[in-house]
């Protein structure tokens, strides 16, 4: 299917119609729909004539309507990318004098999902908001926000963003911040330009959640701290500090059933404060604390502790690569 800027498109999902603005690369193009300007996959998009042709049809003999058309078997569609909402990013570059240059970063959000979302969008730069938007997206939509100056890139400005379901209110509100460094994002242009590809994405929730349910008679207590010698005497293997700590319940004991939410969140809290205690004693630089997105109980109360803890010098729960939005470093002081 050949296509060339200018050319009228019809998107498949939706049965809207837009024009050709770019060449993006051969798998994909950036249209216009209603004066929004997005990126779509081929398979995405048709020629509208065949639908113009069977409109002007179905009014000239409305007693003989055209047959439905054939629905696209799934299996037989190329590889989307995996279910989820992402932030997606995509270089545009600028000749110079030896080769072509990034000179912006145009930002889209990507709902991959089969549920029109809710969301809310807040790039800050040195603390200020740069730009700021709250709306919809219906499902696998995709959505340009703004664009960036790629220099700005370098003061490594923070994507701050919160989503929701907006077809099911059971399903708990997601939330968090993204920071790209500058070495990642050289890598990632570097890894456009060998695959020849037009963007680079990062996931922001893959499903949404169900809230959890209130348990009122549930009530879990911060232990007290357990404080070390400056020479802990090490009787076993748990006794040795870690750089690593991962509170999941099934990380900690071997069996957890029958446990309510309360005695949960008593042996997560009383693993952490060893780890910290053991931390602090052996004089480690920083320690990664997993906890998990979750509903942001644990993490709350985790943060609770490390603000209550004279010898942690920061802290910071940002989006790792390993782990997600769902772990914290912890600094020492030394």
């Amino acid at each position: 299917m050949k296509f060339s800027i200018g050319d009228k498109i019809l998107l498949k999902h939706t049965g809207e119609e837009g024009t050709v603005t770019d060449f993006l690369g051969k798998d994909m193009l950036e249209v216009e729909v209603n004066g929004v300007h997005f990126p779509v996959y081929l398979d995405e998009v048709d020629h509208p004539y065949l639908k113009w042709f069977t409109d002007k049809n179905r009014q000239a003999k409305k007693a003989a309507p055209p047959p439905a058309p054939a629905v696209e078997k799934e299996k037989d569609r190329p590889k989307r990318l995996p279910k989820g909402i992402y932030l997606s990013f995509m270089p545009v570059f600028k000749p110079n004098e030896t080769e072509d240059i990034v000179d912006q970063l145009k930002i889209f959000l990507l709902n991959e999902t089969a549920s029109a979302i809710r969301f809310s969008y807040d790039m800050r730069l040195a603390q200020a908001s740069v730009f700021q938007l709250d709306g919809a997206l219906h499902a696998f939509g995709h959505l340009y926000l703004h664009s960036i100056d790629y220099a700005d890139m370098n003061d490594q400005p923070r994507f701050h963003w919160a989503l929701s379901d907006a077809t099911n209110t059971d399903y708990r509100k997601e939330q968090g911040t993204l920071r790209i460094k500058t070495s990642k994002l050289f890598s990632h242009i570097n890894e456009l330009l060998l695959k020849n590809e037009p963007t680079f994405s990062y996931m922001l929730v893959e499903d949404f959640v169900e809230k959890a349910k209130e348990e009122k008679e549930e009530k879990f207590i911060l232990p007290e701290k357990t404080v070390f010698s400056k020479s802990p005497r090490i009787t076993s293997f748990s006794d040795l500090p870690r750089e690593v700590i991962d509170l999941h319940i099934e990380q900690l004991v071997p069996d957890y059933k029958g446990l309510n939410s309360g005695a949960i969140m008593n042996i997560q809290l009383r693993a952490l404060e060893r780890s910290l205690n053991l931390a602090i004693a052996f004089k480690q630089e920083k320690l990664i604390v997993i906890h998990g997105v979750g509903a942001g109980v644990l993490r709350e109360a985790v943060h609770k502790i490390l603000k209550e803890t004279p010898e942690v010098k920061s802290f910071r729960n940002e989006y790792l690569a390993k782990y997600g939005f769902g772990a914290t470093e912890v600094f020492f002081r030394r």
